[in-house]
């Protein structure tokens, strides 16, 4: 029986905590997986209730966490040989930056025979300026050169992995998009929508845009701050909720302050709800959502609210295009400017039947691609040619 050793950053609310929960519990029986990760950060729900609802075993690593810190990451390196030479895996497959750090050089270091590496985004671009991105990518493509095969969640992010930063050959690369189980998203919508519109007490005409996410830089809650001040100044009946938590909330929720003062808009017209681990009761409540990124892999809030039948709108960035049918299943927008995504934002405030012919395209559009039975298959038949080639 093949053994897997999956790693991955840390236990935090995202993709690839689902992705690293369905892989490991649905892959064939005649594989055996061993999940470990890292610890979240203070201001970040722990996703193990995702893992324990799926009853799927893991390990956690404290030492092993976002940040870069030598002794904790030699610990956490020391922790993950440790495994290795207890589990004796036949692959070691690692999920974003520090796991596939610290995963593959351990699992070459103790001969691990297949090495497997997912990008779920990267750091190669929105995250560090000249020396810092040199270095970053000096140190992924020696990374890459010790990777038997190297997973791309989308054609787009392929692309700029293996061609546009040159860090892997493209002959290593193969595209794996992620998989969900969506069914949430699906059923009891009604009584979902008004258990969250009562719990934050909205009328039925309301127009209800929200994002979700960690409350961090990359995801740019500036400009979704900046243009739903300017929308809501022309709509009185749209309102607007942060989902998620972070090193930002308090500068964040200062920043709004400033914005609803400049507009004149009731501070309440936008909440920061914190993390909502229930999300697909939020998106129920929701009307569209948006997605300000300034750099992602596969966003799973586009994914999660197209199932929900919630048109999107979001920046141009990343695998993006490979995800919203654009035009048909949300706005991509193509511009950083807070006046243009305003403008999305009051296009589809007032237009319920636009809206609603967006949503029903979206959720059969995501369906038909994000299914994790169809992520199970995709992998398992990469980790059966892989081990048959050595």
């Amino acid at each position: 029986m093949p053994r897997i050793l999956r790693v991955i950053n840390r236990f935090n609310i995202g993709g690839p905590t689902y992705n690293a929960a369905y892989l490991s519990k649905y892959l064939p029986s005649d594989y055996e997986t061993i999940l470990v990760g890292g610890s979240p950060q203070a201001h970040e729900a722990h996703s193990g209730y995702i893992l324990d609802q799926l009853g799927v075993p893991y390990m956690e690593i404290p030492e092993m966490g976002r940040r870069v810190r030598l002794l904790d990451d030699w610990r956490a390196f020391r922790k993950l040989c440790a495994i290795i030479r207890q589990v004796q895996p036949d692959i070691v497959h690692t999920h974003a930056a520090k796991a596939g750090a610290l995963g593959r050089i351990a699992a070459r270091w103790c001969g691990v025979p297949v090495v497997v590496h997912t990008y779920h985004g990267h750091v190669f671009s929105g995250y560090f300026t000249g020396f810092k991105n040199t270095l970053v990518k000096s140190i992924e493509r020696m990374l890459g050169r010790m990777t038997t095969a190297v997973i791309a969640i989308s054609p787009i992010q392929r692309k700029e992995i293996s061609e546009l930063h040159g860090i892997v050959p493209m002959r290593k690369m193969h595209v794996v998009p992620l998989g969900f189980d969506l069914s949430r998203f699906e059923t009891e919508q009604v009584t979902k929508r008004a258990l969250f519109r009562t719990q934050y007490g909205l009328q039925e005409n309301q127009v209800a845009i929200g994002i979700i996410g960690r409350l961090t830089a990359i995801k740019q809650h500036e400009l979704f701050l900046k243009s739903f001040g300017i929308a809501a100044s022309s709509q009185p009946l749209l309102v607007a909720f942060v989902v998620g938590d972070g090193e930002r909330m308090q500068e964040l929720q200062a920043m709004w302050g400033s914005i609803a003062a400049q507009y004149g808009l009731a501070s309440d017209r936008l909440q920061f709800t914190s993390w909502i681990k229930a999300v697909d009761v939020a998106l129920a409540g929701l009307d569209m959502v948006a997605m300000t990124s300034l750099n992602e892999g596969t966003p799973v809030s586009l994914i999660e609210a197209q199932a929900a039948c919630k048109p999107v709108i979001t920046t141009d960035v990343g695998g993006v295009a490979d995800c919203v049918n654009e035009n048909r299943t949300g706005l991509i927008v193509r511009s950083h400017d807070p006046i243009v995504f305003a403008d999305a934002m009051i296009h589809l405030a007032n237009d319920a039947h636009h809206r609603a012919a967006m949503g029903r395209l979206g959720r059969t559009f995501v369906t038909d691609r994000y299914s994790y039975v169809r992520l199970v298959n995709d992998v398992a038949q990469l980790y059966d040619d892989l081990l048959r080639q050595k």
